[in-house]
C-alpha cells in the first residue's frame, strides 16, 4: 500500500479539498499526515481537521507548517469569508513550524510519496534543516510554467502559476534540490469542477456536500462560468473552477489515463522578482506531465468521490 503525504494550502482555493477528498476516497493508501503551508496562525490546518473528521479520519496527522507572519510571500495569501464558505466556525489548529518540518521528514524516510498542492515553503525550509533530504524524496509537485496551454483553454501566462510564483525563493530551492515530476498549470487547466456534479454531490457524503456547498459559494465569488466555460471552447460551459490539485494527486498515485509524462532539460531562474523555467540543454533533467485528458479526468474525479 502506498503511503501519501499532503502538503496544502487548504482553505482558498477549493481545489485542495477537492484533492483531499479524493485521496481519502482512493483505494489502498496510507495518508500519514497533512501538512500546511501558506498558513494564518493555524487557520488552515484547523480546516483540515473539520475536512478529515467529516470523512471519519481524525487519526491522520495535521500540522501547520510556513506562515504568512515569515513574509516570505510575494503578497499575503488570503482566506475567503469562513461564514460563507464553512457551515460552522472553525476552530485554528496552530502548531510550532518545527512540528510541520518533523512530519515531512518522517514521511520522506518513509518512502511515501510527497504531493506539495501549494506553496513549496515548507519543502525549501526542509532542505534548508537537513540539507539533501529532498534529493531522495518521491516528490510531485503541483506548479511549473514550461508550455503555454493549447488553444482552447485559458491562455494563461507564468503569472498564474499560484504555486510556484508566490514564494519564488523556495519554488527555486525545491526545483534545484529536488527531482520532482511537475503537473504544471499548462495541463492542469484543462480539467474542470463542473456545475452538473453538484445536486449528487450534495446527495452524498458530509465531505461531499461541503465541496458542493463551497463550489457554488466560489461560483458566486469567481464567475468562472461566464470567465472561462463559456469562452474556452476545450472545457465544459459549466466549469464553476479548475481540479489543480485533484488531478496532481491522481497523477501520483498513478492515474494514467491520457496521461503523458516528457523528460525535459530545464533550467529555472528568477528575474525580476519571477520565476521563470525553459527547455535548455544544459538544464536539470525533470520530469514535466504534458498532456492530460481532462474530460475523463473530471469524470474520474466526480465517480470517486460519490461512488467510491
Amino acid at each position: 500500500m502506498p503511503k501519501l503525504h499532503l502538503d496544502t494550502d487548504l482553505g482558498g482555493d477549493i481545489d485542495d479539498l477537492c484533492a483531499l477528498a479524493l485521496v481519502l476516497k482512493w483505494p489502498d493508501v496510507d495518508l500519514l499526515a497533512v501538512t500546511t503551508n501558506a498558513d494564518d496562525r493555524g487557520r488552515r490546518a484547523g480546516y483540515v481537521r473539520y475536512a478529515l473528521g467529516l470523512a471519519g479520519r481524525a487519526d491522520i496527522a495535521v500540522a501547520a507548517g510556513a506562515d504568512v507572519a515569515l513574509e516570505c510571500y510575494r503578497v499575503r495569501p488570503s482566506l475567503p469569508d469562513e461564514a460563507v464558505y464553512w457551515p460552522e466556525p472553525i476552530p485554528p489548529a496552530p502548531t510550532s513550524l518545527d512540528q510541520a518540518l518533523a512530519l515531512l521528514e518522517r514521511s520522506i524516510e518513509q518512502d511515501a510519496i510527497i504531493v506539495a498542492i501549494g506553496a513549496y515553503t515548507n519543502l525549501a525550509l526542509l532542505e534548508q534543516r537537513s540539507p539533501g533530504i529532498l534529493c531522495g524524496a518521491k516528490l510531485y509537485l503541483m506548479g511549473g510554467y514550461v508550455l503555454p496551454p493549447r488553444a482552447g483553454f485559458p491562455p494563461w501566462s507564468h503569472d498564474m502559476d499560484w504555486n510556484v510564483q508566490v514564494d519564488v525563493h523556495s519554488a527555486h530551492t525545491v526545483l534545484r534540490c529536488a527531482r520532482p515530476i511537475l503537473v504544471p498549470l499548462s495541463v492542469t487547466v484543462e480539467t474542470s469542477l463542473r456545475r452538473a456534479y453538484l445536486d449528487t454531490l450534495r446527495r452524498a457524503g458530509p465531505l461531499a456536500q461541503l465541496i458542493a456547498r463551497q463550489a457554488e459559494a466560489f461560483a458566486k465569488e469567481w464567475n468562472n462560468e461566464a470567465r472561462y466555460g463559456q469562452t474556452c471552447p476545450g472545457l465544459p460551459d459549466d466549469t464553476i473552477n479548475f481540479q489543480h490539485d485533484p488531478l496532481t494527486c491522481a497523477i501520483a498515485l498513478g492515474w494514467h489515463d491520457g496521461v503523458e509524462i516528457s523528460d525535459m532539460p530545464l533550467q529555472s531562474e528568477i528575474r525580476d522578482g519571477w520565476l521563470y523555467q525553459r527547455v535548455d540543454e544544459s538544464g536539470k533533467p525533470t520530469r514535466v506531465v504534458t498532456q492530460v485528458n481532462g474530460g475523463k479526468f473530471n469524470e474520474f474525479w466526480f465517480n470517486t468521490i460519490v461512488l467510491a
